[in-house]
């Protein structure tokens, strides 16, 4: 791999502990908490929370394969780099592409989420375009200006989930009974495993704080503590709202509804509770479209180091020292994708590529050698053997979607590197 040149092609190192924890749960608390758990009910019913459980652990093991690999490799690029040094280019361009498109349809869900709390009727997708411009605007001026925003977007979410989830077991009625997962279980095994891979996506934020691997102070150690801790914030919160939500209106209520969280505090008597929900979606969403800016942008620099991407792309801004080109591509696709798809649609296909991502990761921390491991291969096995699963049980047209382009990526590589030979 060919070293990264120090002056203007470098990233500034600026984020500490803190800031690289912000950005995680900033990135995982996101619109996901939201809108996620209505899929995931209509495929397990009360069930969902086995789902949950299952999501969970899958993403702590990819978690730490991601910390232990970004300990050691701590530039820009997450799991792309880590798969080139660990298991050779083509790997390498495997996972990148996956995060790419993976997370580029993340970025469109999340503007339309936004934009579902926030904008008039009939104005959801102009509003959602205006969104992506100005986060992009936000991220082209700097990394500690995102660190900034999210700080105060985190804050505004947990204050509101707070006074939603009260709002539900308060002022709500719950019925304690419709919580455990044999209540309302649908789908058997296959509905639990598919659930899981639904709510996978909400947890996949801490890549944002691997991908941000050169804008780290002290990455050996900042990272890992990043990672696992803005994890362990992401699973309190998801584990708390979906007991009351299935507490309040049920599997078969949550499953039904378009906007699950504002449906439950509906029901109950705090009336002005209900725009504080749609608040703290709006924040929500806002938090993870920035952060995912910011991750989708470092990785297509990285990828655009090594030609996987036009090597223009690869250019830093002299004065903001940010990826600016990468962002402003990235920002003009988010937004022809916001006017051409729909929410479900972008967070399956989503799903597929993380999911893709992390199995390339778990590979490449298989491979690292004693010094610069951390964790047990066997949570590596794990997470390998969990993302696979999870892929194969996604719904049947986003599997489809999902490895048509992850196709077409491979053979415009293949292509380009023939070309080349010539």
């Amino acid at each position: 791999m060919n070293p990264v040149q120090p002056g203007h092609d470098r990233l500034a190192r600026r984020l500490g502990t803190g800031d690289a924890i912000v950005i995680g749960v900033g990135s995982m608390v996101g619109a996901g908490v939201f809108v996620a758990f209505a899929p995931a009910a209509q495929a397990a019913g009360s069930a969902l929370l086995v789902g949950l459980a299952l999501a969970a652990a899958v993403a702590y093991a990819n978690a730490t394969s991601t910390a232990q690999l970004a300990a050691q490799h701590p530039s820009a690029g997450g799991a792309y780099l880590y798969g080139r040094e660990e298991l050779g280019p083509w790997w390498g361009f495997v996972a990148g592409w996956g995060f790419v498109i993976g997370k580029t349809a993340s970025c469109a869900a999340m503007a339309l989420a936004f934009a579902a709390y926030a904008a008039p009727p009939g104005w959801e997708r102009p509003i959602a375009v205006i969104a992506v411009f100005v986060l992009a605007a936000v991220n082209y001026r700097g990394i500690t200006r995102t660190a900034r925003l999210t700080r105060i977007i985190v804050a505004v979410v947990l204050v509101a989930l707070a006074v939603t989830v009260a709002a539900l077991l308060v002022g709500g009625e719950p019925r304690w009974a419709g919580v455990a997962p044999g209540a309302a279980a649908t789908g058997g095994w296959y509905g639990m495993l598919q659930a899981a891979g639904l709510l996978f996506f909400a947890f996949a934020g801490y890549a944002r704080i691997a991908t941000l691997g050169e804008e780290v102070r002290d990455p050996a150690r900042t990272i890992p503590r990043a990672v696992v801790g803005a994890l362990a914030i992401a699973v309190a919160v998801y584990a708390v709202v979906a007991v009351a939500l299935l507490a309040v209106l049920g599997a078969g209520g949550t499953a039904a509804s378009v906007a699950p969280l504002a449906d439950a505090v509906a029901l109950g008597g705090w009336d002005w509770a209900g725009p504080v929900v749609r608040v703290g979606a709006a924040a929500a969403s806002l938090g993870a479209l920035l952060a995912l800016i910011a991750g989708v942008g470092r990785t297509s620099l990285a990828m655009a180091r090594e030609r996987d991407l036009p090597r223009w792309l690869a250019a830093v801004h002299p004065r903001h020292r940010v990826p600016h080109r990468a962002e402003v591509v990235l920002a003009v696709v988010v937004c022809l994708l916001v006017l051409t798809v729909d929410l479900r649609g972008a967070l399956g296909f989503s799903s597929f590529g993380v999911l893709t991502y992390y199995a390339v990761a778990n590979l490449g921390a298989l491979r690292q050698q004693p010094p610069h491991r951390r964790w047990p291969r066997a949570l590596q096995v794990f997470g390998l053997l969990g993302c696979v699963v999870l892929v194969a049980t996604l719904p049947a047209a986003a599997l489809a979607a999902g490895l048509g382009v992850l196709v077409v990526g491979v053979v415009g590589r293949w292509w380009r590197l023939r070309m080349e030979a010539r």
